[in-house]
């Protein structure tokens, strides 16, 4: 499928993904790209369109371009899906509201393409409601990206509505038209003196990598227009500078000038390879970005062919191909093959994980994003425990189809827990589990693995006789139960001397001693003590490990009813990051829960934001992020270690 190249496009599929934050309009813009590009999409009425909590795969073309589009999840919680996406593209769209408070939200994606190094555009929606200057927005936003942002366009305003735009590189004026391509208009007059403002910020920035442009503007020799598009798809593809349009999804306002922004400036398949260090070769190179369990034609495997021609039936990482598919109108379509550059679903790579890179030749590993650490868990449980087989199994796919999942099993608590990023995600996963695999499921706060520890040493006698009709039960112990410092554990000492124990009974003391731990007299597990087993006797022919054991169960219980038990609750160290002015918020939210605020310093490699650091009870997490985002506009993240066991000052259940 190779042509010619043309400002950047070519006849060589690429791909793209829609990110942006919740209520942007992203998949809104989604599904315009993908009409335009001659797709046949029904198309959502975003006034009821739901929260997506998945990726959308599309195909389609323009000027006769192959793309596959990816649209992203918008919420935070299913940042993940948008971590993975982006491995699998060339470029990001990043769509961002015209009011500067809400188009803020973007900067942990502007953040992590920064970092990352993928090139991305800013397509600034529903830009018929901007009130002030597109350049507030800008502004707002520049604080988050290490990379200059740059307006590509100027709104044209007919009194307070915006009815058009000016391209600051052609220099030439467009009218909006409702479902159509825009209108070419003159110049307007009053436009002049703010579209060659914009233009020399354009046109300064890309100065920065090119020494020969920047003589021209020391010189005030105008360059070109073709020198302009190349300088500006060089600094967009080497992620130097991000271009910003504008337009409105559900009016398709903008969308052919987006489209064209993406042919000419998108880097082809090839180039994006060799960014992320992919040698060239003839055999296919593939890596799988998501896996979907799809019911009737079992598991499907998202993946972006970086190399070579995928033909159905090849084997790849051990697996034996099971389909191609594409998805040109929402629906799945099979497909003999796919080439290099496209974004397809391969069929039934059983043995084949997210992330991971296939071939039909030597392995390779490409680079593939980490999960997030959760944040925030429900324990889960079935009616009927005959599901419970069912459940481990149906919780397997669904952590093989999302990484940002995990499951944890507390036998002492008897409890199964699921761990992910929110409200949000847990009850998708839990929706999933009822809908894919039959499965309901009841849910709770997950039980804090509490503590007890005693105040005080005491000396403890235990005696067990018992007479039965042939040999009968007898074991005397004498025990000191005593405190250790917060962290020792449990030690066993024998002090036997005189042989009043005999040897081979002196481990089922401490066996006995060690499992009385397991639950005190508070119902919990009973930590930093010492057993010291200090006299005793027995009988040559009723004595035995199991009396022993039953006299020295019946001595722990009693003594450490009398130690003055005390309750210990966990404590985590909790690392919280907010953008600086939700420093004080943080802080005041971390002290309403307990905490104890050990200070704040600036963010690593994050300007503007700040890592607040506290030492937080294990019960007061819970619901954390949840208040946390509330108070911070979704931006604020935390992660947690645990870090010591204290005397609980409020108790279980508080």
């Amino acid at each position: 499928m190779s042509g010619q190249s043309n400002g950047g496009g070519t006849h060589r599929p690429r791909a793209a993904a829609i990110i942006g934050p919740y209520g942007s309009g992203k998949s809104t813009l989604f599904e315009a790209l993908m009409l335009t590009g001659g797709a046949q999409i029904k198309r959502g009425d975003p006034r009821s369109r739901r929260m997506g909590t998945e990726l959308r795969l599309g195909h389609c073309s323009f000027l006769g371009d192959s793309w596959s589009l990816i649209d992203c999840p918008g919420s935070v919680e299913f940042a993940f899906e948008t971590a993975a996406a982006l491995s699998a593209v060339d470029i990001a769209v990043v769509v961002v509201e015209p009011v500067a408070a809400k188009a803020m939200l973007a900067a942990p994606l502007l953040k992590q393409l920064d970092d990352r190094g993928i090139p991305h555009i800013v397509f600034i929606n529903k830009i018929e409601t901007l009130e002030g200057r597109a350049q507030t927005v800008l502004d707002a936003l520049q604080g988050h990206s290490r990379v200059p942002l740059v307006l590509r366009q100027v709104p044209i305003r007919d009194g307070a509505k915006i009815t058009g735009y000016v391209d600051v590189v052609s220099e030439r004026a467009y009218r909006y038209r409702k479902g159509q391509e825009s209108e070419l208009i003159a110049l307007p007059g009053d436009m002049q003196a703010r579209e060659q403002e914009v233009r020399g910020v354009l046109l300064e920035r890309l100065a920065d990598h090119n020494d020969a442009l920047l003589e021209k503007l020391i010189e005030e020799v105008a360059p070109s227009t073709h020198e302009i598009y190349a300088q500006l798809r060089a600094d967009l593809a080497n992620d130097a500078v991000v271009e910003v349009l504008l337009g409105n999804a559900e009016t398709d306002n903008g969308i052919q000038r987006l489209w064209k922004a993406l042919r000419h400036d998108t880097p082809l398949a090839e180039a994006t390879a060799a960014r992320r260090g992919i040698p060239a070769g003839a055999e296919p190179l593939a890596q799988v970005v998501r896996s979907v369990h799809a019911g009737h034609t079992g598991k499907l495997s998202i993946a972006r062919i970086w190399r070579g021609t995928v033909k159905d039936g090849v084997t790849l990482g051990g697996s034996r191909l099971g389909g191609i598919y594409r998805y040109p109108g929402g629906e799945s379509a099979k497909m003999l093959q796919a080439e290099a550059g496209e974004v397809v679903a391969l069929g039934r790579l059983d043995g084949v994980a997210t992330g991971a890179t296939v071939s039909t030749g030597p392995m390779e590993s490409l680079p593939f994003p980490a999960p997030p650490p959760p944040v925030y868990a429900l324990a889960i449980a079935t009616g009927d425990r005959h599901d419970d087989v069912k459940l481990s199994g149906a919780l397997h796919k669904l952590i093989e189809e999302d990484l940002a999942l995990s499951v944890t099993s507390n036998a002492d608590l008897a409890q199964t827990v699921l761990h992910g990023q929110g409200e949000m995600h847990l009850n998708a996963a839990i929706e999933r589990l009822a809908k894919a695999h039959n499965l309901r499921v009841t849910t709770a706060p997950p039980k804090v693995a509490y503590r007890e520890t005693i105040r005080r040493a005491v000396h403890q006698h235990g005696r067990l006789k018992r007479q039965t009709g042939g040999h009968g039960q007898f074991a005397d112990i004498k025990i000191d139960i005593a405190p250790r410092a917060r962290g020792e554990g449990f030690l066993f000492v024998d002090k036997i001397v005189g042989g009043t124990v005999p040897r081979n009974y002196i481990p089922a003391v401490g066996e006995a001693a060690e499992e009385a731990t397991r639950k005190g007299p508070l119902g919990h597990p009973v930590v930093d003590v010492s057993v010291t087993l200090v006299d005793g006797s027995y009988h040559a022919v009723d004595s035995s490990d199991m009396a022993f054991k039953s006299a020295t169960r019946a001595a722990m219980a009693e003594g450490l009813a009398a130690a003055e038990p005390l309750l210990l609750e966990p404590f985590d160290q909790v690392t919280v990051r907010v953008p600086s002015e939700f420093t004080p918020r943080a802080q005041r939210l971390l002290s309403g829960r307990r905490g104890q605020i050990l200070g704040f310093t600036a963010a690593e490699g994050t300007p503007g934001w700040d890592d607040v650091e506290a030492l937080v009870p294990q019960a007061e997490l819970h619901d954390f992020i949840i208040e946390l985002r509330s108070q911070t506009m979704g931006l604020g993240s935390y992660r947690r270690q645990f870090d010591h066991l204290a005397e609980s000052r409020s108790g279980p259940g508080r």
